[in-house]
C-alpha cells in the first residue's frame, strides 16, 4: 500500500516573525546607524492613492535630515521591542514557538554599512537575544537585510544599484556567521528579494530620482542583479563556516490568475507569475531563466555583470525557498472591463469576485497557498518555508481589555488547513511563522492601526500609548494549534 504524510512533520518549525525596522525602535540607540526605513514618514490613509509606493527621493531624505519638514517616522521607535524583548520572547515560548524568524539591523552592526570593525554594542544587543530565545529552546531564523539598508550606504552609493554593496554585505554576514555559528542554522539573505521591482528605496535603498536617464525597471533589474551576487556569495561562506548552515532565498509570493479561461488572460498570469517566480529561479537553479532574455530585450534592460557573476550564482544556490503569502492576485487583458483591486502592493490585479476582501484591499484566498505550495515545490524540488501570512486587521479592545479577533484566528486556520493539505500532496514543508505574532508598525503603510498580532500592544498611529502588551483571543488558539502539531484548529 502506497504511504503518505498525513500531518504536518514531528520537526516542523512553528512561529511567528517580525523586522527589526518594525519592531526594535531604539534607532539613536546603541551607535545604531540610520536606515532606509528610518526615512519612511507615517503617511494618513486618505493621501494614500491607490497602488501605493513606499519610495521617497534624496531631496525628501536630506531635507529630513536637516529637519526641514515636519513629519513623523514610526519605525524608529517601533514597539521598543529592544528594551522588552525578554517579556515579548517569554509570551512567544508561552505561546510555544519552535522558531521565531528575527532580522538582525545591518546599521545596528555597521552604523555606516562600510565601517571598519563591527560595532561591540550593536552585537551585544542580538546576543542577548539569541540566547533568550535559547534559553525557551526557540529556534532563530535570522533574515540578514530585511528593508534595512544603511542609510549612509544609499547617499554615498545609491544603495544596491551600487557593485560596492557587494563586498560590504559579504563583511556584515561574516560577522554574524562567525559570531553566531553555535546558535543560528537557518539565515534568509534579503526578504522579498522581488519588492525591488516595486520599491527600489525598500528592498534595496536605491534612489531612483538620481539616476534620471534610466528607466525605474533598469534601475531595479542592475541593483537586483548585485543583490543575486551578494546572496550566493553570502551562501558560500555560510557553508564555509559552518557546513550545517542553511541558507534560503525569499519571495513575496502571490498566486496570480487569469480572471477568465481566455487564453490572452492566462499568458498573461503565466507573464506575472514568471516575472515574480524568476526571483527565486536564479537563486534555486543559478541562472536567468530564458524568458528573461526576450522580457530583458523587449523592455531595453540591459544587466551589466563582471566576469566570474554567472559562475557565482551557479555554484552557490541556496539550500530551501522561504515565501512570504497574503493574497492572491487575477489579471486580465481587458483590466478596465473589471473593478481593480484596492490593495496598496496589487499593482496590477482586478477584482476576484469570489474571494472576500481585508479592510486593507488584499483578497483573502487560503486555497492560492496550496495551489502556490504546489507549483513551487514542483518547479524547484526544494524544502521551503512559508515565513510570512498573516491578517491585518482593526482590533476592539473590550472595556474587560479582551480583543475577540475571530476574522484572525478563522484567516489563519484557513491557511494552515491548506498548508497540511499541501504536505499530504508531497510539499516538503520546513515551517511556518505567522507575521506579526505581535503588533508592529506596518511595513507598507507605517500604521500601527493594521495589526496581524497574537499579542495587542497598546499603541495609536501617532504613537501615543503605554507600549503594554495583551494577548488577544488567537494567543490561545495559536498555542494549542502549535501543542497539537496543526492537528486541532
Amino acid at each position: 500500500m502506497t504511504t503518505y504524510q498525513t500531518g504536518f512533520p514531528t520537526n516542523f518549525l512553528w512561529g511567528g516573525a517580525t523586522a527589526a525596522n518594525q519592531v526594535e525602535g531604539a534607532y539613536n540607540v546603541g551607535g545604531k546607524g540610520l536606515t532606509t526605513a528610518d526615512m519612511v514618514p507615517f503617511i494618513p490613509k486618505e493621501k494614500r492613492g491607490l497602488n501605493f509606493a513606499i519610495d521617497v527621493n534624496s531631496d525628501y531624505i536630506e531635507k529630513a535630515l536637516n529637519e526641514e519638514v515636519d513629519d513623523r517616522y514610526p519605525k524608529r521607535d517601533g514597539v521598543d521591542f529592544y528594551h522588552r524583548y525578554e517579556e515579548d520572547i517569554a509570551l512567544f515560548a508561552e505561546m510555544g514557538f519552535k522558531a521565531f524568524r528575527l532580522s538582525i539591523n545591518w546599521a545596528r552592526i555597521f552604523p555606516n554599512g562600510d565601517d571598519a570593525a563591527p560595532s561591540l554594542e550593536g552585537l551585544e544587543f542580538y546576543d542577548r537575544v539569541f540566547n533568550e530565545l535559547e534559553k525557551y529552546g526557540i529556534e532563530p531564523i535570522v533574515t540578514l537585510s530585511h528593508y534595512e539598508t544603511p542609510l549612509a550606504l544609499t547617499r554615498k552609493y545609491n544603495g544596491w544599484y551600487s557593485r560596492e554593496l557587494i563586498p560590504l554585505f559579504v563583511k556584515y554576514a561574516e560577522t554574524l556567521f562567525n559570531r553566531y555559528r553555535d546558535q543560528v542554522t537557518y539565515w534568509i539573505t534579503f526578504n522579498e528579494i522581488n519588492m525591488m521591482g516595486h520599491s527600489p528605496y525598500t528592498g534595496g535603498g536605491v534612489l531612483v530620482d538620481k539616476l534620471p536617464n534610466q528607466t525605474k525597471e533598469q534601475i531595479s533589474y542592475q541593483a537586483l542583479h548585485h543583490q543575486f551576487v551578494a546572496s550566493a556569495l553570502v551562501t558560500k561562506l555560510a557553508h564555509e563556516i559552518n557546513p550545517d548552515a542553511k541558507v534560503g532565498c525569499m519571495l513575496a509570493r502571490g498566486q496570480t490568475y487569469p480572471v477568465t479561461n481566455n487564453p490572452e488572460d492566462v499568458l498573461l498570469a503565466q507573464h506575472y507569475n514568471d516575472l515574480n517566480l524568476f526571483h527565486t529561479d536564479v537563486h534555486v537553479h543559478g541562472e536567468y531563466p530564458s524568458f528573461m532574455n526576450r522580457y530583458f530585450a523587449e523592455n531595453n534592460i540591459v544587466i551589466q555583470k563582471e566576469i566570474g557573476d554567472d559562475e557565482i550564482l551557479k555554484q552557490y544556490p541556496v539550500d530551501y525557498v522561504s515565501l512570504s503569502y497574503y493574497m492572491s492576485k487575477s489579471v486580465a487583458s481587458n483590466s478596465e472591463d473589471y473593478e481593480q483591486v484596492s490593495g496598496n502592493l496589487t499593482t496590477y490585479a482586478v477584482k476576484n469576485k469570489y474571494l472576500d476582501t481585508s479592510d486593507w484591499g488584499w483578497q483573502i484566498d487560503p486555497k492560492g497557498l496550496r495551489i502556490t505550495l504546489r507549483d513551487m515545490y514542483n518547479r524547484y524540488r526544494k524544502p521551503l518555508f512559508v515565513v510570512e501570512n498573516g491578517l491585518g486587521a482593526y482590533d476592539k479592545v473590550e472595556e474587560d481589555g479582551s480583543i475577540h479577533d475571530t476574522y484572525r484566528i478563522d484567516y489563519l486556520k484557513k491557511h494552515i488547513e491548506q498548508m497540511k493539505e499541501a504536505v499530504k500532496e508531497g510539499v516538503d514543508l520546513i515551517g511556518y511563522t505567522a507575521w506579526g505574532p505581535i503588533d508592529l508598525i506596518s511595513m507598507s503603510t507605517s500604521e500601527m492601526s493594521k495589526r496581524y498580532g497574537f499579542i495587542y500592544v497598546d499603541q495609536d498611529d501617532e504613537g501615543n500609548g503605554t507600549l503594554k502588551r495583551f494577548k488577544k483571543d488567537s494567543f490561545e488558539w495559536y498555542k494549542q494549534v502549535i501543542a497539537t502539531n496543526g492537528e486541532e484548529l
